[in-house]
């Protein structure tokens, strides 16, 4: 944390000590709204409601805009009624739909029959959607124009309805029954001959969003054409509302949040670390070590049937570690940077057989590397029929690890479910069963235990 946070921090826990409402008050208008919302996030739910009810109205919220969607909720359950109700009535619709997800059921039905009618009108479109739908994230306050307007005209409809836009920087061009035809930038709009219509003016879009489409397909779509806003359509292409390029950067940045969670073998906190209680540390750890225990007993249970191999050739044992180390590693590196192609688009399901046939090829370079080397050193200290059972191992294994660690996350695509939870803790433990038994196979054929 830097210098300025720290003393934020500090002239705020002397003002809570002394429970001095002005001084708590005098300290969060001397900071950025960033790094009064970063204040919050650390504080206790009791003493982050009366931060909040401090700020100014305008002030607070901007802050609320800047938490995360769980913080949003713990924060509005911890105010008054009617602090909840304005803080609610004031949220654009699509953070609003957000944070519904996030509440309970009566406290986000009690919010909806609160708002006003305008308002309501403006969230209930995205409330159909499901949650990993982009017609959730949209927002419904945009500007349309139809393809027979002139410029003049669609210039001052935009004066008149654009105050409360999301944006008017990219506006979408419609029929009169709100087909969607194509945009129009505002440069064009101002610079054009005012007699013009829109029609002469606009060009199509390059990407158009339907609003079941994945959140995370869709966000990425709009960033790697980095486009200031996307239209979102239904099945028959009438514009519902606009996903900004500032609500794909969120949806992208949640859901690599929650896929390095998982890859390192837990769920993703829903709050900051220090605001996070000590039970909801050990939930987000606790199952992925649990199954991983489980998962990891085909270890033992391998281990328990060349037992009497073991007995025969004690000098087996040595080794475990390191080749069960050795696959584990390599199926973690196939699966990591499969994640990373398929996230990035590189790579889709359908291309399983040649992600395989390219990772076996690589295991197999890869094991001889390190069979070779495995080989050398294994035969210089227990015979050249040891180091033959080592490099031969280290090749199978590496073979193995490399194509199941690739092919693993493509299938989880291709049954839609987190190509993470295929990652790294999952792989690590399929491969220290597998290496073992190919170790002990290899073992046995070669020097006829």
């Amino acid at each position: 944390m830097d210098d300025e946070f720290n003393e934020l921090i500090e002239r705020m826990d002397g003002a809570l000590r002394e429970r001095s409402l002005s001084s708590v008050s005098k300290v969060i208008t001397d900071y950025d709204p960033h790094d009064v919302a970063r204040l919050l996030e650390r504080e206790d739910p009791r003493d982050r409601a009366i931060i909040y009810r401090l700020l100014s109205r305008n002030r607070a919220l901007e802050v609320f805009e800047l938490l995360e969607p769980e913080m949003r909720s713990e924060l509005i359950q911890g105010l008054r009624d009617e602090d909840t109700a304005k803080v609610f009535e004031e949220l654009d619709p699509d953070d609003r739909a957000q944070l519904i997800d996030e509440l309970p059921a009566g406290v986000a039905k009690a919010l909806m029959s609160g708002l006003s009618p305008a308002e309501r009108a403006l969230t209930a479109p995205m409330l159909g959607f499901d949650a990993d739908a982009i017609g959730r994230y949209m927002s419904t306050e945009y500007v349309r124009l139809r393809g027979d307007m002139t410029l003049r005209e669609a210039l001052e409809h935009v004066r008149a309805r654009g105050i409360g836009a999301e944006t008017i920087y990219q506006l979408p061009v419609t029929s009169a029954h709100r087909r969607l035809l194509g945009v129009i930038s505002l440069r064009r709009l101002v610079m054009g001959d005012p007699d013009d219509l829109v029609r002469t003016h606009m060009r199509d879009q390059p990407i158009t969003l339907h609003s079941i489409d994945k959140a995370e397909d869709a966000a990425r779509e709009i960033m790697d054409a980095q486009l200031l806003a996307a239209p979102v359509v239904d099945s028959e292409n009438r514009l519902l509302g606009l996903v900004t390029i500032d609500d794909a950067q969120q949806i992208l940045e949640r859901t690599e949040t929650r896929r390095a969670a998982r890859q390192g073998g837990a769920e993703p906190l829903r709050r900051p670390y220090l605001a996070s209680p000590l039970f909801g540390l050990v939930r987000s750890r606790v199952v992925w070590l649990l199954l991983l225990a489980v998962s990891a007993l085909l270890t033992v249970q391998v281990l328990g049937a060349f037992e009497d191999k073991l007995e025969q050739v004690i000098q087996l044992a040595l080794f475990v570690p390191l080749l069960t180390g050795t696959a584990g590693n390599t199926g973690s590196q196939a699966a990591v940077t499969l994640t990373r192609a398929l996230a990035m688009g590189d790579v889709r399901p359908r291309d399983i057989l040649l992600v395989m046939w390219r990772e076996v090829r690589v295991g197999m370079m890869l094991g001889a590397l390190l069979g070779g080397l495995g080989f050398v050193l294994a035969s210089l200290v227990f015979g050249i029929e040891f180091g033959e059972v080592i490099g031969l191992t280290l090749i199978f294994i590496c073979t193995l690890a490399a194509t199941v660690g690739g092919a693993m996350p493509l299938i989880a695509q291709a049954v839609r479910a987190d190509p993470a939870v295929f990652s790294t803790p999952f792989i690590a433990t399929f491969c220290d069963a597998t290496s073992l038994l190919v170790y002990f196979g290899v073992a046995t054929w070669l020097m006829g235990l």
